[in-house]
Parts: C-alpha cells; sequence; structure tokens
C-alpha cells in the first residue's frame, strides 16, 4: 500500500509539471524528440491514467510516471511511464533502451513479458529470461513512407530487438528468425502471443523494414493486425 500511495503521489506531481501545446509559439523538436519553447499550461492528470499506474504498480512493474508534454504536430507523451523491471514468474526481468510508453501498452507489455516471453523461453530454450532489449519506443515520426503519424508519435508502440537468457544466451530477432530451429521457434511463439494482446504486431516476415525487430503497438480491440 505504501509504495502504491508513492507511485499515486507521483503521478499528481507528474501531472502538475503535464502541458497542453502552445499553438502561438512556433517550436522546433530538439534532438531528443523533445519540444523547446516557454512554459505552457499544467493539465490534469485523468482518472483513467491514475486508475492504470495503480493496476501497473499491482502488476509488478516497477516504473516512474513521465510528465505530460506535446512535442510538436501530432506527436505527444501522454500518460506515460518509463518502465524499469517487469515481473516474471520467479524474477525479474530488466529491459534495456526503452523511452516512455502509454500506461495502457506499458500493462500489455508488461503481461507478455511474463506469459509470452519468459515463458515461452523456459520451455522452447530451457532457460529463463534476463532482459528484453528494445530499439526503443517514443520517437516524433511518420510510418515509413507514409504521411501519417506512427504509433511511436504518441509512444503506443514498442520496437523488441531481443532478449538475454539467464544462461547468457542472447536471441536476436534479425539473427534468429531464420536461424537455429528453436531460435525460430521462439521467435514465432513470441510473435503469436503478442498478436494476442496488442492492437498490431509487425515482424521480418511484413517487410525488410522490420527484419530485425518485432514492432508490437496499442492495446487489442476487436481484432488485430499481425504479421
Amino acid at each position: 500500500m505504501q509504495r502504491l500511495f508513492l507511485v499515486l503521489a507521483s503521478a499528481a506531481l507528474v501531472a502538475g509539471c503535464s502541458a497542453l501545446p502552445d499553438r502561438s509559439s512556433d517550436r522546433r523538436p530538439s534532438p531528443t524528440g523533445e519540444a523547446s519553447g516557454p512554459a505552457r499550461t499544467p493539465a490534469p492528470v485523468s482518472r483513467a491514467t491514475g486508475q492504470c499506474l495503480a493496476e501497473l504498480d499491482r502488476a509488478g512493474a516497477r516504473f516512474t510516471p513521465v510528465p505530460d508534454r506535446y512535442v510538436g504536430q501530432g506527436c505527444s507523451i501522454l500518460g506515460s511511464v518509463q518502465l524499469a523491471s517487469l515481473p516474471s514468474d520467479e524474477a525479474v526481468l530488466s529491459v534495456t533502451n526503452l523511452g516512455p510508453v502509454t500506461c495502457e501498452v506499458s500493462q500489455v507489455f508488461t503481461g507478455w513479458a511474463r506469459y509470452g516471453v519468459d515463458r515461452a523461453a523456459r520451455q522452447i530454450l530451457g532457460s529463463p529470461v534476463r532482459s528484453i532489449e528494445t530499439m526503443g519506443s517514443f520517437s516524433c515520426r511518420n510510418v515509413a513512407g507514409s504521411g501519417r503519424r506512427s504509433a511511436h508519435a504518441t509512444s503506443a508502440a514498442i520496437d523488441i530487438s531481443g532478449v538475454v537468457l539467464e544462461n547468457g544466451r542472447r536471441i536476436t530477432v534479425k539473427q534468429g528468425w531464420n536461424g537455429a530451429a528453436d531460435e525460430r521457434r521462439f521467435l514465432r511463439a513470441i510473435q503469436q502471443s503478442a498478436c494476442r494482446r496488442f492492437d498490431t504486431v509487425l515482424g521480418p516476415d511484413y517487410n525488410a523494414a522490420h527484419e530485425d525487430h518485432l514492432h508490437v503497438e496499442g492495446v487489442i480491440g476487436t481484432k488485430s493486425y499481425c504479421r
């Protein structure tokens, strides 16, 4: 209860730093993807975000709420967290190179890491997972070859590049997708597990741009797009 109180208190403080866009100024994204410019009007944290943070805490994830902010046209970080670690059945999983992720997607990612990734590694590869490697989350950009904003532009997507097992073995999407038999089986198993949880899942069979990672985004609704 004490930790949950601290999480919610932190969310309240973050809400005080939240921001609405100032359309009267011409802001350019910095090299880090964040906007520069004058202070903006604070916006309150939503009830849904507060509930999501509480549920994410109960799931055993370690995280820090991220201040809401708008970054360029069509890009934002709202209701998001910075994940530090995720629970497995018997240990704690670290996650590398991950930026802000919406709380809802973080919840799905937390469940998938435990039940879809770690358990598949135990069954297929004979070792639990130590860490999940990513290529990041938030990025203010369009879908490649289109004028439409990517889910990365709203911190609602994660690119997973591989895993490191407790026995030291490293499995990457780029090398393992068409690699050893057990690696191929493992990577396809976790992709199918992701397809039952996320709204969109794209892998090496989708196009060349995804040859080295699994792209997962959104929370599944009535159906998912899985390639």
